[in-house]
């Protein structure tokens, strides 16, 4: 039970990371922040493998601050 739990969990998880890189990639901003986004992303991808729910939390907060216009500096 607890492993389709997890495999739920990861679905989920997958499907929202595709979710965020789209909305990035659609984001009217300079190329140096999307990169810092997409390096964002790329971490809780990352971290997904070895921590599900801490990544799930990460993204949970990723898509907080771009639904709030919180944008990482660009990057020089």
């Amino acid at each position: 039970m607890e492993h389709d739990g997890q495999l739920q969990l990861y679905a989920a998880v997958a499907s929202r990371l595709k979710e965020a890189h789209t909305r990035v990639r659609a984001l009217q901003v300079p190329e140096g922040v999307r990169m810092a986004l997409t390096r964002k992303l790329l971490v809780i991808t990352a971290a997904a493998k070895h921590d599900l729910a801490g990544a799930e939390r990460r993204l949970e907060r990723f898509n907080a601050d771009l639904d709030e216009g919180r944008f990482p500096e660009e990057d020089g």
